[in-house]
């Protein structure tokens, strides 16, 4: 995790981030939770963020009951209607413009791909899909919510009959190694890392903050609250990211001769 607490900066130093943005050629981007609330998703943090939190996976396994209210609270979940906002369309132009290395995201909820990205590296998984926790099969959530209004209040998998969940990661449980791997592979392999909306406090996400830093990536962070890597960053922006991200991406990138090289890089070993 982070050290130094946040930054003492001016709060919207908007100028020095897309300064560090215009010079960027190979960016690697971090969202969270504050880039999915303005299109209507509640942060888990809030008390109606934390109403539909998947359940603890022994819990689900052991309680046949709760398994029927989650399937209950997912047909009714906002992710269903939500759509991409202004700050989900500005990463898709950063990507259209050659300058994405990728999209590491915490978000279940799928509005980068929604919106257009394609370099999206869900680190939490995804609630559009469903996961058997027998078997593994995977299948599209849509299936299976049809299953639910059709009448199977718990629906088992198609392929051995065991207990369906979203495919995102339980609370306490590690991260998919592959994903993991490709998530700190990026910020390896960057020569800047933008951060928007993400508290930056839950490991091991916040870990690619200092990871990339000391890689020699400039780090940008646009959040609303201060963050515990605040005092990593060329430049911290406390603003809502749907208004800062198409400011930031707007601005003309710099042109340079000077091949990029990082610790991603093969050259550079």
């Amino acid at each position: 995790m982070c050290n130094g607490g946040a930054v003492d900066s001016p709060e919207n130093d908007t100028a020095a981030a897309s300064a560090a943005l215009a010079r960027a050629r190979r960016v690697t981007v971090l969202t969270g939770a504050g880039v999915s609330t303005e299109s209507g998703i509640p942060d888990f943090r809030s008390a109606d963020g934390a109403a539909l939190l998947e359940p603890d996976l022994t819990a689900l396994l052991a309680d046949a009951g709760l398994r029927r209210r989650s399937w209950r609270a997912r047909l009714h979940h906002p992710v269903w209607t939500a759509r991409p906002n202004p700050a989900h369309r500005a990463l898709v132009d950063l990507e259209r413009a050659g300058r994405l290395r990728a999209l590491l995201t915490q978000n279940v909820d799928g509005l980068h791909q929604a919106a257009g990205s394609t370099s999206v590296v869900e680190l939490h998984g995804s609630i559009r899909e469903t996961a058997c926790v027998a078997c593994g099969d995977r299948r599209p959530m849509a299936a299976a919510l049809d299953r639910v209004r059709d009448g199977d209040d718990d629906p088992a998998c198609l392929l051995c009959d065991g207990v369906l969940r979203s495919a995102t990661v339980p609370f306490g449980r590690p991260l998919d190694a592959d994903v993991l791997r490709a998530a700190r592979t990026a910020a390896l392999d960057c020569d800047l890392l933008l951060v928007a909306g993400t508290s930056l406090l839950v490991a091991p996400a916040a870990d690619l903050v200092p990871l990339a830093a000391r890689a020699g990536a400039a780090v940008v962070i646009c959040n609303a609250e201060p963050t515990p890597c605040d005092g990593l960053a060329a430049a911290v922006v406390r603003a809502p990211v749907g208004r800062v991200l198409p400011e930031l991406v707007a601005v003309p990138a710099v042109g340079s001769d000077r091949p990029v090289r990082t610790w991603g890089d093969p050259s550079t070993w």
